[in-house]
């Protein structure tokens, strides 16, 4: 992948030692030593492997002798989730009442730029389908992160279910701010479902009747940096085309690390495209449309959209 090789694989060891490494790997790439994972006994035994539901599994990058050591300093990246339910009331009763809750999906910093996102949902998804047995997953995921709309939407045609607000409470770290709602979207994946993209230009959507997000690009001084980001202004929830587009910013963790300064007039740029947005999603939630697509339009400055289809007839 991008000039390197990795070997994925399912964690199956019974020595709890081992499972340190996925929490250390997890703070690692959250940097939120609060939100951490079970101790290494607990997740040893959490494995379906072992005695629970739980599903471990490792990306490890190939070392300069051409192998691949099972050890945390070549743990490129994981996965972790576990079985769950999707009707309370019917409990274990049914196999197909079963999904797969996935929790944490991630890669360590420096291996970011290797393509690992989508390898590590598609190894998720063989092993889901051909030793769970399970067909559905489902995830929550940031509304304002393009790189994972881009990857759960654009790519793996999830459906979003609903809109959480603040899902987790104050969580911080290196990819979310304590001072910044951590709203969420729920989303359901058909395992069995081949994605299809919705066959529409979106350079016919960007005029007048269809945008509901009002914003402007604007010079600040950032943390480390001047820099250009994208200002939100306001909404235009009164639209009625049957599709809409709800603009989110180019790179939200880029705005989040950049606008934790002093100056509170840059620190509440990403607080008011969580708001806004936040409005935006819900009204239209409740107008009957649904997220249809995410697209991206331009280079320099890419402008990131969830397009939104009102239901007709009902569906």
């Amino acid at each position: 992948m991008r000039g390197r090789e990795f070997l994925f694989r399912v964690e199956t060891s019974d020595r709890p030692a081992d499972y340190l490494k996925y929490e250390r790997l997890r703070n690692a790439i959250w940097d939120f030593s609060e939100d951490a994972l079970p101790g290494s006994r607990n997740m040893m035994s959490e494995n379906y492997l072992h005695d629970g539901s739980s599903l471990f599994i490792g990306v490890f990058a190939r070392d300069d002798r051409g192998g691949f050591p099972l050890d945390e300093a070549r743990l490129a990246g994981f996965s972790y989730g576990f079985v769950g339910l999707r009707d309370k009331a019917a409990g274990f009763r049914d196999a197909a009442n079963l999904w797969f809750y996935s929790q944490y999906a991630g890669v360590r910093p420096e291996f970011e730029h290797c393509g690992l996102g989508v390898p590590i949902k598609e190894f998720q998804k063989k092993v889901l389908l051909e030793v769970f047995g399970i067909g559905a997953v489902v995830c929550t995921y940031d509304p304002l992160t393009g790189v994972n709309a881009r990857r759960n939407i654009g790519r793996f045609g999830m459906e979003v279910l609903e809109y959480r607000e603040d899902s987790y409470g104050a969580f911080g770290g290196r990819l979310n701010r304590t001072d910044i709602p951590s709203d969420r979207f729920f989303a359901y994946w058909d395992l069995k479902r081949e994605p299809t993209r919705p066959a529409f230009e979106l350079e016919s959507l960007l005029g007048p009747g269809h945008a509901v997000v009002r914003s402007f690009d604007s010079e600040i001084i950032g943390k480390t940096r001047a820099c250009r980001l994208e200002i939100f202004e306001g909404l235009d929830l009164g639209l009625e085309a049957d599709l809409l587009l709800v603009r989110i910013p180019a790179d939200y963790y880029d705005m989040l690390r950049e606008t934790d300064t002093a100056d509170e007039r840059v620190r509440r740029i990403p607080l008011d495209w969580r708001l806004g947005t936040r409005t935006a999603f819900q009204t239209l939630f409740r107008r009957g449309y649904k997220v249809f697509d995410f697209r991206s339009s331009g280079d320099n400055p890419k402008r990131n959209f969830y397009v939104l289809k009102r239901a007709q007839d009902g569906r």
